[in-house]
């Protein structure tokens, strides 16, 4: 499952200006150019358009619109992790280590 995850990320790596990714060619580049601002603001708007479509789809909606925007969601997503020296399995492992504990106490342990 993690195969095209792989590969956006490891695309989106070789955008990075310092690794040879040119921002007047790549959207990608830019983005890391202008900072994590530039990144966050993509994140939080994939999110309200993510969270929008939703609730459109939910109404009777198209909701192919709801994976559109889910897939603008992730790829921004990995983009900030890139900026931290994050991956795409990490995020996986961490899934991992949570499957099977509840909600509840998976919350309540990161308190401690």
């Amino acid at each position: 499952m993690s195969t095209i995850l792989d590969r956006v990320a490891a695309t989106i790596e070789s955008r990075k200006p310092v690794n040879g990714g040119d921002p007047a060619t790549s959207y990608v580049a830019k983005l890391f150019a202008k900072g994590d601002d530039a990144i966050l603001k993509k994140v939080g708007e994939e999110a309200t358009e993510f969270v929008m479509a939703s609730k459109d789809a939910r109404h009777g909606g198209d909701a192919s619109k709801v994976l559109y925007e889910c897939a603008d969601l992730w790829f921004h997503s990995m983009v900030m992790l890139a900026q931290f020296g994050l991956t795409p399995q990490q995020v996986l492992d961490e899934l991992a280590r949570r499957e099977g504990v509840s909600g509840i106490e998976e919350k309540a342990s990161r308190k401690e």
